[in-house]
């Protein structure tokens, strides 16, 4: 099989045309072109991911932000749910866990910038939307320009801004941007109103952003004010039905930045009015790339490392110059002083949703725990970190026949090129299918033939095709280039494929080196060595605190000036020392709890039993818990529809059973009285 791209056409690139841009005290700019954000006069590739400071305890606030930006994470996004701060007209609260500030500072502290989402209107599988009850009483419409909405609107920017004054990148804050409004699709005026108003509060920022997402041809937003950003999941579980979803689209490359839908490919571009958001006039950035997702009681999905490892590449293969992931960290809704404070059919809302549990499947779940994708994702970002720069000015070009997501014959490519150098994209993962194994794939780039390959299993990878470094010309190379220290550039060997690299000589001849794997092989070539790790290693290679880590099979993450272990008890990482990997160990006492369930009269009625019967009526069946040590997390395991834990006599956790084990922190249950009620599973729920 032969992969080949159609030739490459540069094209203009605006600049000055969007009222967005500002520098900081020390003179720095962030700016925006139509291809890439700039920032201090080059190409930047921020990588955002959210977090929602609310639904997680002030006091885990600085561990999970550090274990973010471990994970390649540079700038944290996170909404601002108004009926979180104001639940009860007139009563505002931004202490403890709702404290914005100081979760800003946080941020600061460990070196994180920050995206703040402001609605009013947020979303977020929030109640309301996120709009408070008592908003939703009033005589005006909402998320529309008239005064009565404008002016408890203006309140609502106006508390926020009093919280965060001072904070923001012209003040030499970590506040780079604010978005306003979220998934609002036809109301340009609107939109355009709500950015004026947080201008003249006071609020400023390099960066604003809105959802662009809509049918293919975008949302109504007004035009050059703002940054569109978009989005793409792996599922559907908001979908009003009980069958499987089509094959998803984000897994073929695309620069389509909209959302895929049924009927996609005969909608048409432009609105019937003549509407197009005008796409070419802005870089290609995401604010809710699907690292996980959220179950719905009538919809069970499972999400794997791949789903969200091999789409996000595929994004970035399609152009995608700001990777942002929604959501990246897990959490818990709070309940409210009147209801609780989770979406759900009883507000109006298509779905209904856990009352407690934000898990989201993600990077990070609700109490810090990694995901598969964390290692998958963070190799993405260290290449991004260290190469970010090439490639935000590099422009996708497709192969010459491209492959929709439904063929699963062929292999799906991608080319991002300046003409000069470039990267290959190569993507061998769709979900809920299998795609064939390729065999001795030839792929063809910039006058660059690279080596034959075979391409087999659930794989996805980027390779350099003319890619200078430390003064040498690397032609090309079957490895994944990872990121960089000193003289040394770290590689990923891609599974079933051997590691070859190939460089232009200054005698104009080409020097092939077939590459060992392994964390102390490497070779040297005109003063720079190149390592190549495993795949699995690969996962576990972290920079930090400005040192190249490996964990032993464990996720490091780096605190207060020490290492930690995402995973709990002793560790055991390697620290690159310039010639090679050094070992060291880190011993934690450490007990894990075994937890113990036995069956129980039901011992009170449950205070939240509408959660246990959504869909009728259902048997439900009690056991007491104890877990021997608060230390680690227990799995849940059996065959049900929702379960919740009471501690206490107080909701403590709850789940939607989705077939795999539920895992619960042992510190939850420790000490306490526990309970946990299960009710059976029926008919009218889409079990993946």
């Amino acid at each position: 099989m032969h992969i080949r791209f159609n030739p490459y056409t540069p094209s203009p690139i605006l600049r000055g045309h969007l009222k967005v841009g500002g520098s900081n005290p020390t003179g720095e700019r962030i700016d925006v072109n139509s291809l890439y954000i700039e920032r201090g006069g080059k190409p930047w590739m921020p990588v955002m991911g959210e977090y929602h400071f609310v639904r997680d305890s002030r006091s885990r606030w600085r561990a999970e932000l550090a274990k973010m930006k471990a994970g390649g994470v540079s700038v944290v996004a996170t909404y601002l749910f108004w009926i979180y701060h104001e639940e009860i007209e007139g009563e505002f609260d931004f202490s403890g866990d709702r404290d914005i500030r100081a979760f800003v500072m946080e941020c600061a502290a460990q070196g994180l910038e920050v995206m703040l989402r402001i609605g009013p209107w947020a979303h977020g599988e929030c109640r309301n939307g996120g709009f408070p009850d008592w908003l939703l009483a009033k005589d005006f419409p909402l998320r529309e320009s008239n005064p009565g909405y404008m002016r408890y609107a203006r309140i609502w920017y106006e508390r926020i801004y009093e919280q965060v004054k001072g904070l923001f990148y012209p003040d030499g804050g970590p506040i780079i941007g604010v978005q306003f409004e979220n998934e609002l699709v036809d109301n340009a005026r609107h939109l355009l109103d709500l950015k004026r108003m947080a201008l003249e509060i006071g609020y400023n920022a390099p960066l604003y952003t809105l959802t662009g997402w809509n049918s293919r041809y975008g949302a109504r937003i007004p035009v050059d004010e703002a940054l569109p950003v978009f989005g793409a999941y792996v599922e559907a579980p908001w979908a009003d039905h009980l069958e499987p979803q089509p094959l998803s689209a984000h897994y073929a490359f695309d620069p389509n930045r909209n959302d895929a839908a049924v009927g996609m490919d005969i909608m048409r571009d432009h609105a019937e009015d003549g509407w197009r958001l005008p796409y070419e006039r802005y870089p290609f950035a995401t604010c809710e790339l699907g690292s996980g997702l959220q179950n719905t009681h009538h919809r069970r999905l499972v999400i794997r490392g791949m789903d969200a490892y091999a789409m996000a590449l595929a994004k970035l293969g399609s152009g995608n110059n700001l990777p942002g992931y929604y959501m990246y960290h897990g959490g818990t809704n709070k309940i409210g002083r009147l209801s609780t404070l989770q979406e759900s059919r009883a507000t109006h809302y298509p779905n209904d949703l856990p009352i407690l549990d934000y898990d989201f499947m993600t990077c990070l779940g609700q109490y810090g725990q990694a995901r598969e994708q964390y290692g998958l994702l963070a190799m993405q970002h260290l290449f991004i970190q260290d190469f970010g720069s090439r490639l935000a000015a590099m422009e996708y070009v497709p192969q010459e026949s491209p492959v929709p997501c439904t063929d699963t014959e062929r292999l799906r490519c991608a080319l991002r090129t300046d003409g000069t150098s470039g990267f290959v994209f190569v993507n061998h993962y769709q979900r809920r299918a299998r795609i064939a194994d390729i065999y001795g794939a030839e792929i063809h780039a910039l006058g660059v033939d690279l080596p034959a390959m075979d391409v087999v299993g659930d794989v996805a990878f980027i390779l350099p095709v003319r890619m200078e470094i430390g003064g040498i010309m690397l032609r090309c190379a079957t490895a994944q280039p990872l990121c960089r220290a000193g003289n040394t550039v770290f590689f990923a060997q891609i599974d079933g494929i051997p590691a070859q690299y190939q460089f232009d000589m200054a005698d104009g001849t080409v020097k092939t080196v077939a590459a060992q794997a392994g964390m102390n092989a490497g070779f040297e070539i005109g003063g720079v060595r190149i390592v190549t790790l495993p795949w699995n290693t690969a996962r576990y290679l972290r920079r930090l605190n400005g040192q190249i880590i490996v964990g032993e099979g464990c996720n490091v993450y780096a605190l207060d000036g020490a290492l930690h272990a995402i995973e709990d008890g002793s560790f055991a990482y390697a620290r690159w020392t310039g010639e090679g990997f050094e070992r060291a160990e880190v011993q934690i006492p450490f007990e894990q709890a075994v937890l113990t369930l036995e069956p129980a009269d039901e011992p009170f009625t449950p205070p939240y039993e509408e959660e246990l019967t959504l869909g009728g009526p259902r048997r439900r069946w009690w056991q007491r818990m104890a877990v021997s040590t608060p230390e680690g997390l227990v799995a849940i395991h059996g065959d049900y529809d929702a379960a919740q834990i009471y501690a206490d006599g107080q909701l403590a956790a709850d789940h939607f059973c989705n077939g795999q084990p539920w895992q619960v922190p042992a510190s939850l249950l420790y000490g306490r009285e526990c309970y946990l009620v299960m009710s059976e599973r029926k008919d009218g729920v889409y079990f993946e």
